[in-house]
């Protein structure tokens, strides 16, 4: 019995079925995302969608769906599931009798006397979808058409019938071969057995997408069948259809699909299910290693690529080697970024702490200082000497970060163009990744003997660790100032100031820490991550649901953060020890049931903030992911330290 798997009762219930979605990446920037049943409900969904180096290197979906159909006796059964308006049609899903997903996914379907096996698989760092068809049971001849809906169209947007589109194909090796706009990459659609293909070109119109109806987007498109392939199919074999970006070899798809199993790990419990998801964010560009971060429709950025990146490596599988691999790519090709980016104040001070976690992995922080050193250094006398222009250190040695109309933290949501939380001022998270990054590069410094260097930092730390309580504890209510604005402190409860908690170095005492972490449990932790917003204050958002203006409003003004919980373990193993250990287990442990929920095998990007905590967002989110495997690492280390 494997792991993660649903029965026909569940799967019939489009309620429930419709709302959990698999995800499969090819770590080269492609993807495979559809629901458990097949049907569509996302823009972003399909079975092919690969970035084109012509557009810039966007995602574009190509092969949308495949419908299968059955043919005995000449009755047929078509398995595929489409939405028009509030009808689905055909209704494939009730011939579904099993949907598990272990190394690969797949499905059992139930025909009368017919039993059919699908299994799908995108292949590794390739633009390559296999799918087989194995016949267990049939007690009379059978037929299979398959029914290929393309859609050549930028994942963001939907397509919409198109009398310029090249409605035309190319024989191929047992396949067609379709390209219908140019600056697209070919989709060659081939089998391992010959097959008869049938044209009958025509648009299906206005198949519908719930999740972007509900979400208040257009979510009506037209998609281009050219026809379909037809072969007869015997009990105990196994057809192999794929979609590919270059023309295959019929003769050795079995082999492939063979060793791409064999190749693969089993999603067998809790952990491995997050490490092969962890596994899914890391993509691979000739000699660039990189991170997206979320699908189906977050990209690349640095500042989720710097917060994942020890989690989604050394703290999941213990792997140094990628760890370093992003880095490198990190300072080869956004060093600069990181001494002259001027929107996001905090971005630059997160590679501190990357770098922390990476000294961790290695033993030590000599070599990070060997390699990093010169780096370190400028991005430091950046915000010392005022060439960031909308940050910069005053002379009590804190930040101070404003930009009219630009908001310079994480918390950068937007609505009509303005900030939801512009927070200029004294911001508490971004003067403690300062002080850590301080007292880092202090840490190492004096083993190249850079006296100079120590000393001028030095007189720094100390004037942020005398002036950082000043300007953020709030003696009456006994946490610390979200940020320090021209208006004074800003007393609204936010997780912000739990890095100061958790971070290696910390310009506050025990003391206060306990305080801080006493007021987060009560105000801001839920079962499901850290809310953004204390539900006491008039602008929270317990629910992130509705239109692009209500999610908007509500992203950092209540939703739960599953990445920041990390910092909550974190703050409090260090400060309680063992007496945290079985919370620490449990917060975690919690998240064991939401690998059935929303992307299967992986973890949501936000929650409501209020119960029952229902999922948001990209179904699957680097930070989540890293955070959970990261506090999984955590949890053990204090559990050796206490045997």
């Amino acid at each position: 019995m494997a792991y993660l798997q649903f029965n026909k009762e569940e799967l019939v219930n489009l309620e429930y079925s419709l709302k959990r979605e698999v995800l499969s990446t090819n770590h080269a920037g492609g993807y495979l995302n559809t629901t458990i049943v097949g049907c569509n409900t996302r823009k972003y969904h399909g079975l092919l969608v690969v970035p084109v180096a012509n557009f810039g290197g966007d995602k574009f979906v190509l092969l949308s769906s495949l419908d299968e159909t059955l043919v005995q006796h000449g009755k047929e059964f078509n398995l595929g599931i489409h939405r028009y308006g509030d009808i689905y049609e055909p209704r494939g899903h009730k011939y579904i009798r099993n949907f598990e997903i272990d190394k690969v996914a797949a499905i059992t379907y139930n025909v009368g006397g017919v039993v059919l096996r699908k299994v799908v698989m995108l292949c590794n760092n390739e633009e390559q979808v296999l799918i087989t068809y194995t016949l267990l049971e049939a007690h009379s001849p059978t037929i299979i058409r398959l029914k290929p809906f393309l859609a050549f169209r930028n994942a963001h947007t939907l397509s919409k019938v198109n009398i310029g589109a090249d409605t035309k194909y190319r024989e191929i090796e047992k396949g067609r071969s379709f390209r219908m706009y140019e600056g697209f990459p070919d989709l060659n659609l081939q089998m391992n057995v010959k097959s008869e293909f049938i044209s009958n070109p025509d648009w299906y119109y206005n198949i519908e997408y719930n999740e972007e109806s509900r979400r208040a987007y257009e979510s009506k498109e037209d998609l281009f069948v050219p026809g379909y392939f037809e072969l007869p199919i015997r009990k105990g074999q196994t057809i192999i259809f794929s979609a590919s970006t270059r023309e295959e070899d019929p003769a050795k798809l079995s082999l492939k699909f063979a060793q791409s199993i064999k190749s693969r790990r089993h999603r067998d419990s809790f952990e491995s299910c997050l490490q092969i998801a962890a596994d899914q964010f890391i993509t691979q560009d000739g000699e660039d290693t990189s991170i997206y971060a979320g699908y189906p429709w977050l990209d690349k950025n640095m500042r989720d690529t710097l917060i994942s990146l020890p989690g989604l490596t050394w703290y999941s599988t213990g792997d140094i080697s990628r760890f370093r691999d992003v880095l490198d790519t990190i300072v080869r090709n956004r060093g600069e970024y990181l001494v002259k980016t001027n929107k996001k104040a905090d971005v630059p001070l997160w590679f501190f702490w990357t770098l922390q976690q990476y000294a961790k992995a290695l033993g030590g922080s000599s070599k990070v200082w060997k390699i990093y050193m010169g780096l370190l250094k400028e991005i430091l006398s950046s915000y010392r000497d005022g060439s960031r222009t909308n940050v910069r250190m005053h002379e009590n040695g804190l930040l101070w970060a404003e930009e009219r109309g630009v908001a310079t933290s994480w918390m950068d949501a937007y609505v009509g163009g303005v900030p939801v939380t512009e927070r200029a001022g004294y911001q508490v998270e971004l003067n403690s990744l300062w002080y850590n990054a301080i007292c880092f590069v202090l840490e190492m410094a004096p083993k190249t003997r850079d006296i100079a260097f120590v000393n001028d930092w030095t007189e720094i730390k100390e004037k942020i660790r005398k002036n950082f309580i000043k300007a953020f504890w709030i003696e009456s209510k006994e946490y610390l100032a979200d940020y320090v604005g021209p208006e004074g402190q800003n007393k609204y409860v936010r997780p912000n100031q739990l890095f100061t908690c958790a971070f290696d170095y910390s310009p506050i005492s025990d003391e206060i820490k306990s305080k801080v972490l006493q007021n987060v449990k009560q105000v801001l932790l839920t079962t499901r991550g850290i809310r953004t917003l204390s539900p006491r204050n008039p602008n929270y958002k317990g629910e992130y649901d509705g239109d692009q203006y209500t999610r908007d409003m509500a992203y950092h003004q209540g939703t739960a953060r599953v990445w920041l919980l990390q910092f909550y373990i974190e703050a409090s193993l260090k400060l309680y020890g063992a007496a945290f250990l079985n919370t620490a287990t449990e917060l975690i442990n919690a998240f064991e049931e939401d690998l059935a929920v929303h992307c299967i095998g992986s973890i949501s990007e936000v929650y409501d903030g209020d119960p029952p905590y229902q999922p948001h967002g990209c179904t699957s989110y680097a930070n989540s992911v890293s955070a959970i495997l990261r506090s999984m690492r955590l949890i053990e280390q204090y559990k050796k330290i206490e045997q």
